[in-house]
């Protein structure tokens, strides 16, 4: 009896709470602002991006009103809410790594460290973990958008070289000169005397830096030029954009070179190059092509057999047994064995760093010794050496990105459109 009155009162305490429940007011925990396909805008996601606007305006009075900001932000979530759920579609995703080095760069571009830049946020009443995972959202739709352009924009070859031809084509193309400069000056009415004087002061200049004189610091000590503080530095230049007097001069310079004393109505100048880019300078590749052999340890074969048969193969061929004969019969790389064990000819970069090292110690036509990588024991051939010359192919890349470019936000518009006329979205708020 005693039970059965304990179940019948714990039964009334149940029931009691079960209406106490139903006649509460209901706690809202969010709201759905809009649905969008399989996915929804929620009530929360449009006050923290608008927050988000109005912590980063630098003039918050020329803001709209909040009404009008948040139609605007709708829209906008619904857009990305499309792209993102393209990109669950595709598999896209971003590292953590990759993730947490955009918020560092984020950090940097405003002088904080990541810890400051969290700080930072809080004051402004935003969250750092919004924050990252809009970043997060930025990178996915910036990789959708890409992969998606790179199918629909298409730039024939015709369209290239016609671009080529075209004054704008040479400027684009053309490689870009960063110049050191000292400009030792004369008088607006110099006499013979000042005149001899300067030369002779910027032929010194270009003695000591020849004996290996800091480019900088003369200029900061000697230059009367603009850049003089900045240690002489013209920055990153066209041909076009450089001083007439040395423009000529310095697209025949090599990086180090130096240049002068060279005359003018200001005075006497000494110019170095300091660095170049572009398809001429980075167009001619070094190449080498190389051949090995490699022998694997394994169940049967220790690592000092493994070593040892190496050793026992390139004394082989040392004592004139031919190298692909060996490496077809003996190695164990698959790519490159039945090809005597050649891997063609590389630029460099392409093999892990062991193979790499040796690659570029040993000259062409020698044996290397055996050397350890983590895939097992080798030894290689240089069999040759080239610069080839990429630079024709250098510029259709530029002018081929050049061109993609100019019709990457109209298509990126275009397909948003379509996606969003295609898509079932309700805006409820």
């Amino acid at each position: 009896m005693f039970f059965r009155s304990l179940i019948l009162c714990f039964s009334s305490l149940i029931i009691a709470l079960s209406c106490a429940s139903l006649t509460a007011a209901p706690i809202v925990m969010d709201e759905i602002a809009a649905i969008v396909d399989e996915d929804v805008v929620t009530r929360s996601e449009i006050d923290n991006r608008l927050k988000t606007i109005k912590a980063q305006a630098k003039n918050p009075a020329a803001l709209p009103s909040d009404r009008i900001l948040r139609e605007q932000i709708v829209e906008r979530l619904i857009i990305e809410k499309l792209q993102l759920q393209v990109a669950r579609r595709a598999g896209v995703r971003v590292s953590d790594a990759e993730l947490n080095d955009a918020m560092k760069r984020i950090a940097e571009q405003n002088q904080l460290t990541l810890e400051s830049f969290r700080r930072a946020l809080e004051q402004d009443g935003l969250s750092y973990n919004d924050m990252r995972q809009q970043v997060e959202q930025e990178i996915i739709i910036g990789r959708v958008q890409q992969g998606i352009m790179n199918s629909r924009i298409e730039i024939s070859t015709d369209e290239i070289e016609d671009f080529l031809a075209t004054d704008a084509g040479q400027e684009l193309t053309a490689d870009e000169y960063r110049i050191g400069h000292i400009l030792i000056p004369i008088g607006s009415d110099p006499s013979r005397e000042s005149i001899a004087q300067a030369k002779s002061e910027a032929e010194a200049v270009v003695a000591a830096l020849q004996s290996g004189e800091n480019f900088q610091s003369l200029a900061m000590e000697k230059s009367a030029g603009q850049n003089a503080l900045e240690g002489g530095d013209l920055g990153w230049r066209k041909p076009n954009a450089l001083p007439t007097l040395f423009a000529d001069i310095a697209v025949d310079m090599k990086v180090e070179d130096i240049r002068g004393p060279i005359r003018s109505s200001s005075g006497f100048h000494v110019i170095k190059l300091l660095q170049r880019r572009g398809a001429t300078a980075e167009g001619l590749i070094n190449q080498t092509r190389v051949r090995h052999i490699l022998i694997k340890p394994n169940e049967i074969r220790s690592l000092e057999e493994a070593r040892q048969l190496a050793e026992d193969l390139r004394a082989e061929i040392i004592d004139g047994r031919e190298f692909g004969e060996v490496a077809r019969l003996y190695s164990e790389d698959p790519g490159s064995a039945l090809s005597g064990g050649d891997l063609g000819w590389n630029t460099g970069g392409e093999f892990v760093p062991a193979f790499e090292s040796m690659m570029r110690a040993t000259a062409e036509g020698e044996l290397s010794p055996v050397f350890q990588s983590n895939y097992g024991f080798h030894f290689l051939e240089v069999t040759g050496q080239r610069v080839e010359d990429f630079s024709d192919l250098f510029k259709r890349n530029q002018v081929e990105n050049y061109l993609r470019s100019q019709s990457f936000e109209e298509e990126v518009d275009n397909w948003v459109r379509e996606i969003r006329e295609d898509a079932f979205v309700e805006v409820r708020i």
